[in-house]
């Protein structure tokens, strides 16, 4: 028998409207948890394939529209200044084939882009998925490299960008061995 996943409303909008998360939140100082996710060949990827690097996990609704599409691209951007182990990952609902249409047409290829559209692992693993729409909320993670979460955010309004200098600077923090970002970067 399967439980249903949690359930939390009032945290993220969408056009202004509240949308309810599904899955088990994860919060700064918890162990990132695992997830399957796959690539543009649908060959899986895992959260475990990553241990003793530090990420940073850039989640999106859709590649589809312009603050998704924004917000890939800045971190595909943003690699060549960033510490060269930080592993920088997109993830969408996105079928791979369109992950893969617009890598190709963005010129997207210095970060790894993965679709939870097969078995919606991680939108739950980490409570970001929303109910009703199979969709992920807009959120990021930095993870360091004892697989601990460093930084989180959920955005509060899935049409606004995530704060990129606070992820960016907790990715730095990470990347340098310093361990934990500070407090907890949450926006709601």
């Amino acid at each position: 028998m399967t439980t249903a996943p949690e359930e939390r409303s009032s945290l993220v909008t969408m056009k202004g409207k509240p949308v309810t998360l599904l899955g088990t939140p994860v919060r700064t100082g918890d162990k990132a948890p695992d997830f399957r996710v796959v690539d543009a060949m649908f060959a899986p990827t895992r959260m475990t394939q990553f241990r003793g690097k530090p990420c940073l996990i850039s989640v999106v609704p859709s590649l589809d529209t312009g603050v998704c599409a924004l917000q890939t691209k800045r971190f595909n951007d943003e690699v060549q200044r960033l510490p060269p182990d930080l592993v920088v990952m997109t993830i969408s609902m996105d079928l791979p084939f369109a992950q893969k249409r617009f890598c190709a047409s963005e010129k997207v290829d210095r970060i790894r882009v993965l679709s939870d559209h097969v078995w919606r692992e991680f939108g739950l693993n980490y409570g970001v998925l929303i109910k009703d729409m199979g969709l992920l909320a807009r959120s990021v993670f930095v993870i360091d490299g004892n697989g601990t979460v460093a930084y989180e955010e959920i955005v509060p309004e899935i049409s606004q960008h995530p704060d990129y200098d606070a992820a960016l600077a907790a990715c730095r923090r990470v990347a340098a061995g310093s361990g934990q970002a500070s407090g907890g970067q949450r926006r709601q």
